[in-house]
């Protein structure tokens, strides 16, 4: 699922993680330190999640929840997710944007035993190389995507817009950098 656009990223993605856990100072800004993280953290925070008021969509992947946000508000969630593992992580961002939304895609890069597409019902794409939220086991990690429960991915599906803008987190990361904001 990676492309060579996003192998960089996922690659520092990853060695940030591993950084943070181990509690390790890196030299130079962190991976998340970006202009559009600068203007998110610069919003109001909405109440119980890690994300700003320009969301319409948050996800910290540190709780594997999952939060749709209307007008600054919380309309449903938090919502147990699973994001991506096993070297498939799901990328942060700040200024994800959903770009298309497939009731019934089949992915061409995830395969059942037999070889056919993998269903993921209720798709909302909201990164390069196919990331979305989809209809999926919460208690399986993705190839990236946010699985949702069923009846939470169709509830997206049907929220979410495209252009909405989406935030992919990891909470403790937020509340540090806006305490040293």
């Amino acid at each position: 699922m990676d492309t060579d656009r996003q192998r960089p990223r996922r690659i520092a993605a990853a060695g940030l993680a591993l950084a943070v856990a181990a509690g390790l100072a890196l030299a130079g800004p962190a991976v998340a330190d970006s202009p559009a993280a600068d203007r998110a953290r610069s919003q109001p925070q909405v109440p119980g999640t890690p994300c700003s008021v320009s969301a319409r969509a948050c996800v910290d992947l540190e709780s594997q929840r999952s939060w749709l946000i209307q007008d600054g508000k919380v309309i449903r969630g938090p919502i147990r997710i699973s994001s991506g593992g096993n070297g498939q992580e799901t990328p942060v961002g700040h200024s994800l944007r959903v770009y298309r939304k497939e009731a019934d895609h089949k992915s061409q890069e995830s395969r059942r035993r037999d070889g056919s597409p993998a269903p993921m019902p209720w798709s909302v794409f909201f990164d390069d190389g196919g990331i979305a939220f989809h209809s999926g086991d919460p208690n399986r990690s993705s190839a990236g995507c946010i699985h949702l429960p069923e009846a939470d991915a169709k509830a997206y599906f049907d929220n979410l817009q495209i252009g909405d803008q989406v935030q992919v987190v990891r909470a403790s990361e937020e509340a540090a950098a806006r305490r040293a904001g």
